[in-house]
């Protein structure tokens, strides 16, 4: 399988059908949700507070859907206008951004308690414009990012990298921006299960997490685990749905009122 980062600028690449495709296919939401989740556990979040928490490469939501179930308040950019449409659509409570990360993370200091960023870091990697240096958009990446963190925060981006090489530049132009940490992968031995995630830290060096498996475990998330006892989707309880409503009230967001309707299971019978 060809990878996407080598057919298009991913503003092109992910087009109207792409993005579409993308967010219409549960073999890829499954991954996607799986690898937000264990992001959100690479952070250490504090379990007694909602944080405030930035998605880079946050495309059609699907992992700021995560960051929601788990009780965070998230601002997500990406620099595909049409995956972002497709965000608005799905009504994610996040606020979304149309920007490049490569010319930098546009926040006040200090403003966020973690970052997340599932799958879109090894396009920096690629000059896609001749005006585009993947060492200096690398460096103007990290750089923004280290700033608008706390102190206290930690980024975990999840990426596919190409070769050993490419992990040696990723992760030493983060450290020259000021960071401190370094690669997790998990399920090292494993083709299709062996994930690295690029495990930053601003509040000093601290030893990295274990990394997941040794190929041949398998990882249930902590949502697979959630469906397999209740034998079916969290997003189906009505619980979730009125949760969800209240948290966008909150919010000011125009919201359905409640009913007896709410929730409630559809049969599939036209």
């Amino acid at each position: 399988m060809s990878r996407p980062e080598y057919s298009a600028p991913p503003e092109i690449f992910y087009n109207e059908r792409e993005a579409r495709k993308y967010t219409q296919n549960s073999r890829i939401i499954d991954i996607q949700v799986q690898m937000c989740e264990r992001a959100i556990e690479l952070l250490l979040l504090p379990e007694d507070k909602p944080c405030f928490l930035l998605d880079i490469g946050c495309g059609s939501g699907l992992s700021g859907s995560v960051l929601e179930d788990n009780g965070h308040i998230w601002i997500g950019m990406d620099i595909s206008s049409a995956m972002l449409d497709v965000a608005v659509e799905r009504e994610v409570e996040g606020d979304l951004m149309l920007a490049d990360m490569g010319q930098g993370i546009p926040f006040r200091a200090g403003v966020f308690d973690g970052a997340v960023s599932i799958s879109a870091l090894q396009w920096l990697c690629n000059a896609d414009k001749t005006a585009h240096n993947p060492v200096e958009r690398l460096n103007k990446f990290f750089s923004s990012l280290y700033a608008c963190l706390s102190r206290s925060a930690r980024a975990v981006l999840q990426f596919y990298p190409i070769s050993s090489g490419q992990v040696d530049l990723i992760t030493q132009q983060a450290m020259k921006a000021g960071f401190y940490g370094g690669v997790v992968v998990d399920y090292p031995n494993s083709t299709k299960a062996k994930k690295f995630f690029l495990v930053l830290m601003t509040g000093g060096n601290m030893a990295l997490p274990k990394a997941l498996g040794s190929g041949n475990d398998v990882n249930i998330s902590k949502r697979e685990r959630l469906k397999n006892a209740k034998g079916k989707s969290l997003k189906s309880t009505r619980d979730w749905i009125l949760d969800k409503k209240e948290r966008r009230r909150r919010q000011g967001k125009e919201t359905r009122a409640d009913s007896k309707y709410s929730g409630r299971k559809r049969s599939s019978k036209f």
